[in-house]
């Protein structure tokens, strides 16, 4: 995007990328629909990005969800609406987008077009070796050894600390530190996460990859902060993650760093009053099992009625009161986030407070930083994309009147 508002204004671009394709994490976006932005209002969309929003909302100013998808579809790609106000290209793919954009980067209306230089990786700033005046002297590996660029203008969209096999493996961070940059470390975000103990060998056999439907999950950190939402979400081998995990897991992320632990409650039945699953859950079962007596009277049964059994003890089952309780708020502990590399994004980088409004480096005149790289994180729903979207475009905006200055 940075390259785009460059090349519009009929600048020499030069875009080098360390894998051998453009683009890899961008088309894994798309690999279950690409998810590019949200439809809701602008005030709800900004609060997603938590204790970055005024950062964000900046960035939104210059490039909202409603310009993105007047953007995509002067590539000729039609947008739509979900049911869950999420937006998507009309065929759910980022191939054909990706294309269409690539293809306008290298035959722009007028000018050269952004030359792209593939398997280069930046190493860092060229050591022992003065840059032109008012460039800056970069040095990349390649498959034909290191070699040094001069630019008067660089836009640094290096990626977060997830999926390192796509490129993002924050790598960047010691060379921006060792300048002097504040950088904020790289945690998981949008993650899974291990429960207490992990889960028996029965219920991870028989349960891990099996989704929990219709539940609500809620949670209250230290902060005081709350969190409840309907939803589902899928057990692993030893522990928890999906959309409903991922909404909540800076939360919870945050909490366990505190503390060492956060538990969460878990509705397995949010639709029905409390008074009503007591009711049910005392009903007399006669000869039946508790099992089948929960799955008579609440249509409680599989891996809903496993974590009842794997998180209370049998007395705590085998008493109506508590059981039923725990149907409604079954505390869930959980010990430790998943690796980052696991995560969706990552949380974490370089700090606003370091950049002007344009996203310059206050220490590196002509030096601008776009993406994941910066510290915000958002859930996923299209704002993860869509904020990347923006600051490249701000990047990039702020690039070309550095250049013009």
């Amino acid at each position: 995007m940075a390259a785009q508002v460059l090349c519009d204004a009929g600048v020499t671009v030069h875009l080098f990328d360390a894998m051998p394709s453009v683009g890899r994490k961008f088309l894994l976006a798309g690999k279950g629909g690409l998810n590019l932005t949200h439809s809701e209002g602008a005030d709800t969309f900004a609060g997603r990005y938590g204790e970055r929003r005024s950062a964000i909302e900046s960035l939104l100013a210059g490039l909202d969800s409603t310009a993105l998808r007047e953007w995509a579809h002067g590539l000729g790609v039609e947008t739509f609406v979900g049911s869950s106000g999420r937006v998507f290209p009309k065929d759910m793919k980022a191939a054909p987008l990706l294309r269409a954009w690539l293809h306008r980067l290298r035959h722009p209306a007028a000018g050269g077009g952004v030359q792209f230089h593939m398997r280069h990786r930046w190493t860092g700033w060229a050591q022992g070796a003065s840059a032109e005046p008012g460039q800056q002297a970069l040095v990349f590996d390649t498959p034909t050894g290191p070699v040094v660029v001069q630019a008067r203008a660089v836009v640094l969209a290096l990626g977060g600390g997830s999926w390192a096999r796509l490129g993002s493996n924050g790598a960047w961070v010691p060379l921006l530190a060792a300048r002097g940059v504040a950088v904020a470390p790289l945690v998981p975000a949008n993650c899974g996460f291990d429960v207490q103990g992990g889960w028996t060998p029965f219920f991870s056999a028989k349960f891990a990859g099996q989704p929990f439907k219709s539940v609500a999950l809620s949670f209250t950190n230290s902060q005081g902060m709350v969190f409840s939402r309907k939803g589902e979400f899928v057990a692993t081998q030893g522990g928890v993650e999906g959309s409903l995990i991922y909404a909540a897991s800076a939360l919870l992320r945050d909490d366990i760093v505190r503390h060492g632990s956060a538990t969460f409650h878990l509705d397995l039945l949010p639709d029905m009053p409390a008074e009503k699953v007591l009711a049910e859950v005392r009903h007399p079962r006669g000869s039946r099992s508790l099992s089948s007596h929960l799955k008579s009277r609440l249509h409680l049964d599989g891996i809903k009625s496993a974590i009842l059994y794997e998180c209370l003890g049998k007395e705590a089952v085998n008493d109506p009161d508590k059981l039923a309780a725990a149907i409604k708020a079954l505390p869930v502990t959980l010990q430790a986030a998943r690796p980052i590399d696991e995560a969706i994004s990552s949380a974490g980088g370089v700090l606003f407070e370091v950049l002007t409004p344009q996203l310059m480096l206050e220490k590196e005149p002509g030096v601008f930083c776009a993406g994941e790289m910066l510290d915000w994180e958002a859930p996923t729903g299209g704002y993860l994309l869509q904020a990347c979207f923006a600051s490249g475009k701000q990047a990039g905006q702020g690039a070309l009147d550095y250049l013009r200055s």
